[in-house]
């Protein structure tokens, strides 16, 4: 697939809460994904992510979300994200944005970053 290809297929699977596709079909084995803090700051591979999956749903509640369309540059490509969550463990209910950066390799996800306010 190309770059552009991938990133389609990624915002399509995001709109529709099919993130788990998303990892079958897009993401190379070798993916790093990198997050701006702890507890998942970096993730390696299929377990990593599957790790991360399980944390985040353990811990948020997601009310609303919108996926932006992709701006593609190259092998890179970005995707911005709005979303409603409430924190399950203290209960606080936010709205954040935030920015992904992916990077393509042979027609898969093996990088993925992503930046959002962490209030510092």
């Amino acid at each position: 697939m190309t770059t552009e290809q991938v990133a389609k297929q990624l915002v399509a699977y995001c709109r529709n809460n099919e993130e788990s596709k998303a990892y079958e079909e897009l993401y190379s084995p070798e993916i790093t994904s990198i997050e701006m803090e702890e507890p998942m700051k970096e993730v390696q591979g299929y377990e990593g992510l599957t790790k991360k999956g399980e944390w985040w749903r353990e811990n948020f509640e997601v009310h609303a979300s919108k996926v932006s369309e992709p701006l593609i540059a190259d092998n890179h490509f970005t995707v911005r994200f709005w979303m409603d969550t409430t924190h399950k463990p203290s209960g606080q209910r936010t709205q954040m944005n935030e920015l992904a950066v992916y990077q393509v390799r042979d027609g898969k996800i093996w990088r993925e970053q992503f930046f959002y306010n962490t209030g510092e």
